[in-house]
């Protein structure tokens, strides 16, 4: 009876499953504030797609960590053609063609000062910065991403990346709009990840809160779906999710476009944290907190839990 009147249902097939590349060949190496997660080269990402495909997972969102010596003030590496991360992606296209593969479109990975946008005179450059994610979309696109992930937060980039797409004839190319990411205090692990964190200067914003979203706001968040819905967005994210479920749940009232959540590094660490030192039970509470996200009306979710749900839902370990 419980199972007949269940209202929500997670699948594998709801999750995507983030990755971290470098250059470097034959490398595994574990994020120390992200246990169970790694920065990867080329050939273990094959490996790690492949583990997931057999455990039901689709959708991937991969993510470059950048040698210092490629970085630069405006991202030129990012459309560079012989940029590993693009090369990377032909790979992982060529090798499985039914994956869902999506990308990360901003400046932080590529800009030595750590921000997603053009820096000068200590200000972000919005309109410079769109231009140069619009020549990173059709790099990227044309490199055979399938989805690209703007998340820099900059006005008017979906509506530059949708344009700069569809004039290069890559009008299947989809967007996945970070629509409400917020100047968040749960992104470290990540930033550790990617060494991508805003590097400490007079002359540098020291963090990203002019143009990431205040986490006091939540109607902003529908001025932010409204408009990526009208600039082209196919789909609009909330990042972060367990600490931003309203908002997740406000997006999904009050819109017909797919809703995507990411589930981010520094909520996920805290999870692992508190199990590892027996305070919760990492196989229920694991799962609760993946099933609240979905619960809250996410279409989809990132979480680095992608692969230890996936391998439960196989195993019928789950209620």
């Amino acid at each position: 009876m419980r199972a007949l009147a269940r209202e929500t249902h997670l699948s594998p097939g709801h999750l995507i499953h983030p990755l971290f590349l470098v250059r470097e060949d034959n490398k595994k190496e574990e994020i120390s504030s992200l246990p169970g997660s790694f920065r990867q080269s080329l050939d273990h990402v094959l490996r790690d797609i492949e583990e997931s495909m057999k455990l039901g997972i689709q959708s991937f969102i991969m993510f470059p960590k950048i040698p210092n010596e490629r970085k630069d003030k405006t991202g030129t590496y990012s459309y560079d053609e012989k940029n590993f991360y693009l090369r990377a992606a032909t790979k992982i296209k060529q090798e499985f063609p039914e994956c869902a593969l999506i990308s990360d479109v901003a400046l932080d990975p590529y800009s030595i000062d750590g921000h997603d946008g053009v820096v000068r005179n200590g200000r972000i450059l919005n309109d410079e910065t769109n231009d140069i994610l619009a020549r990173m979309s059709v790099a990227q696109a044309a490199a055979g991403f399938d989805i690209l992930g703007p998340s820099d937060m900059m006005d008017g980039r979906v509506r530059a990346m949708r344009e700069s797409l569809d004039s290069q004839g890559f009008t299947d190319t989809s967007i996945m709009s970070y629509t409400a990411k917020y100047a968040s205090a749960f992104y470290g692990p990540f930033r550790d990840a990617l060494d991508s964190a805003p590097v400490e200067d007079a002359d540098i914003p020291k963090d990203k809160k002019t143009y990431q979203m205040n986490p006091a706001n939540k109607r902003e968040a529908l001025i932010e779906a409204e408009t990526d819905a009208a600039e082209g967005a196919d789909f609009l994210m909330v990042k972060p999710a367990l600490n931003y479920l309203d908002i997740i749940h406000l997006l999904k009232a009050n819109s017909d476009l797919p809703i995507a959540a990411y589930h981010v590094s520094g909520e996920c660490a805290m999870l692992i944290a508190a199990c590892q030192n027996g305070w919760l039970d990492y196989k229920k509470a694991m799962p609760e907190t993946l099933l609240s996200i979905r619960r809250a009306g996410t279409d989809a979710i990132i979480t680095y839990f992608a692969k230890d749900y996936a391998r439960m839902y196989r195993e019928e370990e789950l209620e």
